[in-house]
């Protein structure tokens, strides 16, 4: 039964996760969205504040309860959790999770799904095979099968700034040799396509970042721009011209971000991790919201990661959180009546 529930997957559980998703709840119980938190319940109800924490079957259930306490798909952890000390005891347990989250949202169980942080190094140790989430949902939703144009595309939201990703979890140094013209034109129709359907614009328009600065300067300082960046902005012209969608570049990537530019574009696609992430966590640190395009699920996610540092100690802020589970949501209902 589809139900406007989205699942919650509880993240790494020696992080702040199982704290701000309490403090999460608190704020959101009253009006929503609602949500069902795949994890381990006794976890949840220890993450303090005094929340109240109710085991249901599924998302249905948890509609009903959700105004009074906070609902949990218990799949319990098999070994003690100590606060910021991540272990590859937790490994299969939290890959778990994320599985029945991810497979809750493809049958169409719940809305969509919000992944917490997870930690990467214990899931490696325990031979997890993916470079993070958003590769990992692209395997379990099967998005590689497909033709392209298809993700995982990963977009980062915060404010006015919508900022994809071309290459993502890749070394700086691979970043000039993972680009070509068919990576960023598929990132470019995936994004194009999601700021339609999940963003409600109608007539996107889209900013490509150079790689080198001063985009190249002709040559002087790369040639990827020459080479790979600007036929593909030129393919991507000619792909989208149906829709009008307006797109330029490469740009600068230092003149692409302050406020007078960023009104010029609804989304701009980088080339490289902290291209990206940069520039979004300067914008609004705590509200950033991590958006994987191209899947057959909605999915969101915080923009930051576990906070070992700080967890357990009630310092944690869901300020993050919050706005990937309202962004999810709100995705969610627009696919609904696209």
């Amino acid at each position: 039964m589809k139900t406007t529930a989205l699942a919650l997957s509880a993240g790494d559980p020696a992080g702040i996760g199982p704290e701000i998703i309490a403090k999460a709840w608190s704020v959101l119980r009253a009006e929503g969205p609602t949500f069902m938190v795949v994890g381990d319940a006794q976890l949840l109800a220890s993450a303090g504040g005094g929340v109240k924490v109710r085991t249901v079957t599924g998302p249905v259930e948890a509609i009903k309860v959700f105004g009074e306490a906070l609902p949990v798909l218990d799949i319990p952890l098999q070994a003690p959790v100590v606060s910021g000390k991540p272990s590859s005891a937790h490994a299969a347990q939290v890959i778990r999770w994320i599985e029945t989250g991810a497979g809750l949202a493809l049958s169409g169980a719940v809305a969509g799904l919000v992944t917490a942080p997870i930690a990467k190094a214990p899931l490696y140790d325990a031979g997890f095979a993916f470079p993070g989430h958003t590769e990992f949902l692209a395997e379990l939703t099967h998005v590689g099968e497909r033709q392209p144009p298809h993700g995982p595309i990963m977009m980062l939201a915060a404010r006015d700034l919508r900022a994809a990703l071309v290459t993502i979890h890749t070394p700086l140094s691979a970043v000039p040799s993972a680009l070509s013209i068919e990576a960023i034109v598929n990132a470019g129709l995936v994004t194009a396509e999601a700021l339609r359907k999940d963003f409600g614009i109608a007539v996107p328009r889209l900013a490509v970042a150079a790689l080198n600065p001063h985009a190249g300067e002709g040559g002087a300082l790369g040639g990827e721009e020459a080479a790979i960046i600007e036929p593909a902005v030129r393919a991507l012209r000619a792909a989208l011209s149906d829709w009008g969608v307006e797109v330029r570049g490469p740009s600068p990537a230092d003149s692409l971000f302050h406020a007078e530019a960023r009104a010029t574009y609804d989304a701009v696609l980088c080339m490289y991790h902290d291209q990206a992430l940069i520039p979004v966590k300067m914008l609004d640190f705590w509200a950033g919201v991590n958006v994987t395009l191209g899947l057959p699920i909605v999915r969101t996610s915080p923009d930051h990661g576990t906070g070992f540092d700080i967890a357990g100690r009630g310092l944690a802020r869901a300020d993050s959180l919050i706005a990937a589970i309202r962004l999810a949501a709100e995705i969610a209902d627009r696919r609904a009546i696209a």
